[in-house]
């Protein structure tokens, strides 16, 4: 385990103008789109059998005050593969739901309270595993909280943002969708392997 104390890298921080200067890399393993709810049983068997993924959800966004949408996309990511659950069209399924509650399954991500609050919203059920890498980067010395600056800082890339507000709800989504979702999962799961080291 990573000594709280001492940080992972020379530095502790990191300016948008050194993120700038840095390569743009996105996720390149393979991407599993579940949109039936036939194909979730097997998937989440496979993601069972490691013991960290990344985590995160896309929902659309709201241009309205007061208006929320429900979370469209959960990404998990294990090593070489991510699974794109939209979940507008499978719904928590019990595997899915089962699999938000395993302990023994580290789910690593940023803003996880978020998430947990847009899926409980869905079905309830007791979150387990839950790891949130901003507080495991402040624990290990760091001052940079959001993904984009500890993927930069820790993995020495930059990600783009660029598909964050688009349309999570479409009836087909974008190869760059699914690129900036996978990307986002696969990052978390390469951070949190970092800071446990």
């Amino acid at each position: 385990m990573t000594n709280p104390n001492k940080p992972l890298t020379g530095n502790l921080t990191i300016s948008q103008e050194e993120i700038s200067a840095l390569p743009l890399k996105s996720f390149k393993g393979k991407i599993v789109l579940l949109q039936e709810e036939s194909k979730i049983q097997r998937a989440f068997d496979e993601i069972k059998e490691h013991t960290a993924i990344g985590f995160d959800t896309e929902t659309r966004p709201s241009f309205k005050k007061g208006v929320i949408h429900s979370v469209s996309l959960m990404q998990v990511a294990i090593p070489d593969k991510v699974f794109l659950v939209r979940l507008n069209q499978t719904g928590l399924t019990k595997p899915i739901l089962d699999f938000l509650e395993n302990g023994v399954v580290r789910k690593a991500g940023i803003g996880i309270r978020d998430d947990i609050k847009a899926l409980v919203r869905l079905s309830r059920f007791q979150p387990g595993g839950f790891t949130e890498l901003s507080a495991l980067a402040r624990g290990a010395g760091l001052q940079v909280e959001s993904v984009k600056k500890l993927a930069a800082l820790l993995l020495g890339f930059r990600i783009s943002k660029s598909a964050q507000t688009s349309n999570w709800e479409a009836a087909t989504l974008t190869k760059k969708q699914l690129e900036y979702a996978a990307t986002d999962a696969w990052v978390c799961l390469e951070i949190y392997k970092k800071l446990i080291g």
